[in-house]
């Protein structure tokens, strides 16, 4: 069978992208190997779908080239996504820092973009394995166990290695790698980091205990709760810098990103109070207070602590250095980091410049956002470019 438009991948940006190409008068088919549609959608934001971000610009998203999402981000917006909502009567809200979650279940999103390609007349099909791929005279060729098919349009939106148990696989890349598609290098992104052996002893009692704290590598700093886990550290702030780690490379925590620590040790200096004691005023667990300060040996009364201790002391508390020894890996992680190189691609179609009629959207793109709305933006701008183009 032919068709104007094969989009393999039926999750956010295929759909996207499918319901676009669709509503432009394409006929489109629509393919995934899995048997329910949009999963990730699905699991995501707790079950209510984080959908989108209202602050969603190009510095927030991690590439080589950042500048790539530019163009995708201004054509189809936040604001644009939002109205598609409220168009469906899904009701919403903001939680923090401009994350936009469904009010009900993010089944609703998934509902919206399966209206959206039916209305434009979408054929879709789940449970499909892609055999082979080629190109022709028919131009793009796919053989699946369905059949096969033919587009003069492909567009690869199968998502990254995240989450391999709802069915994520390498197809997008290797994809990529038979046309000629450069990769950049792959890792899980967005994914709590893991202690080395000695400081996973130190700090297993503390899994659960939460505290707000500064995160940062380098230039890159994000200030947001950090969660000890039994394996390492997880939570917003250590998530966020995951993207930006490094194999063998250090985060540095600020502990108390609000208070002057010199100041307020000098303050106890003739205290008979324990410092651990002390950090209660902070809002430290006591039981973070203790395994911390036992783990600079500094578990002492104020009046004990000198002022080069101190001092010493209030650099630690405000450049807290920690050695991941790696992170949870895809299974934990929400994306993937890396992907098929921006130097390949259009930034205003979405094309592989050297492969016409072949587009790439959304996690298979070598373009990763922060937490918080801003991967789903990314998908559905990327999606609905490509939409207009393939």
């Amino acid at each position: 069978m032919h068709f104007d438009v094969i989009v393999l991948g039926a999750g956010a940006a295929g759909m996207m992208c499918a319901a676009t190409a669709g509503q432009r008068g394409r006929r489109v088919l629509l393919l995934d190997h899995a048997e329910k549609l949009a999963e990730k959608i699905r699991i995501s934001g707790g079950g209510r779908s984080n959908f989108t971000n209202l602050q969603a610009r190009h510095d927030c998203y991690v590439s080589d080239n950042p500048n790539f999402c530019r163009s995708a981000l201004a054509q189809y917006t936040a604001r644009d996504f939002i109205a598609l909502v409220e168009r469906h009567g899904i009701a919403y809200h903001e939680k923090k820092l401009g994350q936009l979650f469904c009010d009900d279940s993010s089944q609703q999103i998934i509902d919206m973009l399966d209206s959206e390609c039916r209305a434009a007349n979408v054929d879709r099909r789940m449970g499909v394995r892609i055999e082979q791929l080629g190109r022709g005279e028919a131009g793009f060729v796919v053989h699946s166990s369905l059949g096969s098919f033919s587009a003069e349009s492909l567009v690869v939106a199968t998502g990254g290695l995240s989450i391999p148990q709802i069915g994520a696989t390498p197809l997008g890349y290797q994809i990529a790698e038979q046309f000629g598609l450069p990769l950049t290098p792959l890792a899980p992104a967005l994914v709590p980091l893991t202690f080395h052996v000695d400081d996973a002893e130190r700090f297993a009692p503390l899994a659960g205990v939460s505290l707000d704290a500064e995160v940062r590598i380098g230039k890159v700093r994000f200030r947001e709760n950090v969660l000890f886990t039994h394996k390492g550290l997880s939570g917003p702030a250590i998530l966020q810098i995951s993207s930006y780690w490094q194999p063998g490379q250090e985060i540095v925590i600020d502990l108390l990103p609000d208070i002057d620590a010199d100041a307020w040790l000098e303050e106890r200096a003739g205290s008979e109070q324990l410092l651990a004691n002390a950090m209660g005023e902070l809002g430290w667990p006591k039981r973070f207070a203790d395994a911390w300060l036992a783990a600079q040996r500094v578990n002492v009364r104020g009046k004990e602590l000198t002022p080069k201790k101190r001092r010493q002391l209030a650099e630690t508390l405000h450049n807290w250095r920690l050695l991941p020894n790696g992170t949870q890996g895809y299974k934990k992680a929400e994306v993937t980091r890396g992907g098929v190189s921006t130097k390949a691609l259009s930034s205003k179609t979405m094309m592989a410049a050297e492969v016409p009629g072949l587009f790439f959207i959304g996690e298979v793109v070598d373009i990763t956002g922060w937490l918080g709305g801003y991967n789903f933006q990314w998908a559905w701008s990327s999606g609905f470019v490509a939409g207009k183009n393939c």
